[in-house]
């Protein structure tokens, strides 16, 4: 069909999306099929996103849109026996999630296999990519075949997308990012379940962080988003599990890269400490993969999930896994990672945690060299901040509130800037749930 013709179809059907019309499932596959072989303009694709973020999809258009934009790349290959069950976890991006870094291999040792394909930091959210290769060595860039043999041997990977998975999503991010049309829950739907499906899983469980410092900062949003992933995800024949946890706070105490991997580390030595901070992060992990291991029957029930999940932790078997996984993906563990010089914020006056400022925590991350303000940019793993309070927490004057970890010449500032980012109230106030629902 020559190209005019393919264009003037196109823009019938952005006309129909754009009056609240439902497209048929050929009138979307057209619309990706057309974009993947370059018939379809990037205006005109921009124009659907932004037809779509006003208009919304009904599920059955949503449900379309996922499977076209799985088809546009390739499949993983499962093991041909195929008897390990196949499960991942997904979040929706929060300060001081360092939650996969600690499932792959959890999971791992308790006989499920994790092909998990992650993304990098860009704006306040880290990445968990970003992370592993503060690691000296690590990996993240492996190929099918490589990523393949990596799971046989450790029973988990964590990966960056290879271009040949989903590339339609792909390219329609890329629009999405700088059109304006992120916040579209339809597309972020098919966006995030696309490449799951491409990795074979038998089950996904969604995070879906809501707060301040989440993308999602209402519940009910939290709540839309969550049913979409939830109700399509089981239409496309992957069963698909939601939980909805705080973003109010970062999780845990560490933000950073390095930081974050040592924490992680610390929770997957069995470390019991007594701080709710770093209880969390293990907190919501147990969760997360008790939830996985129930929904593939590798447990009979919730109780009997946490039991050898906890048990995989506390004997080490956990941490085991990791470092073969690791080793596999070609890092060096020697212990824990170098983190730049810490400079104390403390307390100015007795009183109660009442607001952490997060958006002030991670921009300082950021602007520290912790993370992107654009693809491209260079993480200097070394820099973070570790949270030492939690919002309820009861403190007292001169008693360390943060610890910023930067280099020698850039302290003044940044401690200056951080000063606000805690709130300190005094009435008591009531220290948040992790998990809502």
């Amino acid at each position: 069909m020559h190209t005019t013709v393919i264009r003037m179809l196109s823009a019938n059907l952005l006309a129909k999306k754009r009056d609240g019309g439902a497209l048929r499932d050929e009138e979307i596959r057209f619309l990706i099929d057309g974009f993947c072989n370059g018939s379809v303009a990037d205006y005109q694709m921009s124009a659907f996103a932004m037809a779509v973020c006003l208009q919304g999809m009904t599920d059955q258009e949503t449900a379309t849109l996922t499977r076209a934009m799985l088809d546009s790349g390739d499949v993983l290959p499962r093991d041909v026996s195929g008897r390990t069950p196949r499960v991942d976890k997904h979040s929706t991006g929060g300060l001081g999630d360092k939650v996969s870094l600690i499932l792959a291999p959890l999971l791992s040792a308790c006989d499920v296999h994790v092909p998990m394909i992650s993304g990098r930091g860009l704006g306040l959210s880290g990445g968990t990519l970003d992370k592993l290769e503060a690691i000296p060595g690590f990996r993240t860039d492996l190929s099918e075949i490589e990523s393949a043999a990596v799971l046989r041997q450790t029973g988990a990977f964590i990966v960056s997308a290879t271009e040949r998975i989903a590339p339609a999503d792909r390219r329609l991010y890329a629009l999405r990012d700088v059109t304006g049309t992120v916040e579209s829950i339809p597309l972020i739907t098919a966006s995030i379940l696309s490449k799951k499906l491409a990795a074979s899983l038998d089950a996904l469980v969604m995070d879906v962080k809501v707060g301040g410092a989440a993308f999602m900062k209402t519940l009910d949003d939290a709540r839309a988003l969550a049913d979409s992933i939830q109700r399509v995800g089981n239409a496309a024949g992957l069963p698909t599990a939601v939980l909805i946890s705080d973003m109010d706070q970062p999780l845990g105490k560490a933000v950073g890269n390095a930081i974050e991997v040592n924490e992680a580390v610390a929770v997957l030595k069995g470390v019991q400490r007594s701080d709710l901070a770093i209880g969390t992060v293990r907190e919501l992990t147990l969760e997360l993969s008790a939830t996985l291991l129930v929904n593939v029957s590798v447990a009979a029930d919730r109780q009997d999930a946490l039991t050898r999940l906890n048990q995989a932790l506390d004997d080490g078997s956990a941490m085991e896994r990791f470092l073969a996984m690791v080793a596999a993906q070609g890092g060096r563990w020697t212990g824990d990672l170098n983190v730049a010089p810490g400079h104390a914020i403390e307390a100015e006056h007795d009183g109660y945690v009442q607001h952490l400022d997060c958006h002030r925590i991670g921009s300082t991350v950021v602007s520290l060299g912790g993370g992107r303000r654009k693809l491209g940019d260079v993480i200097d793993p070394a820099v973070g901040i570790s949270i030492e309070v939690r919002i309820g927490d009861r403190v007292q004057r001169g008693q360390r509130l943060l610890q910023l970890h930067c280099h020698d010449n850039q302290p003044t500032e940044y401690v200056k800037r951080l000063r606000d980012a805690v709130v300190i109230s005094e009435a008591p106030v009531p220290a948040r749930p992790l998990l809502f629902e």
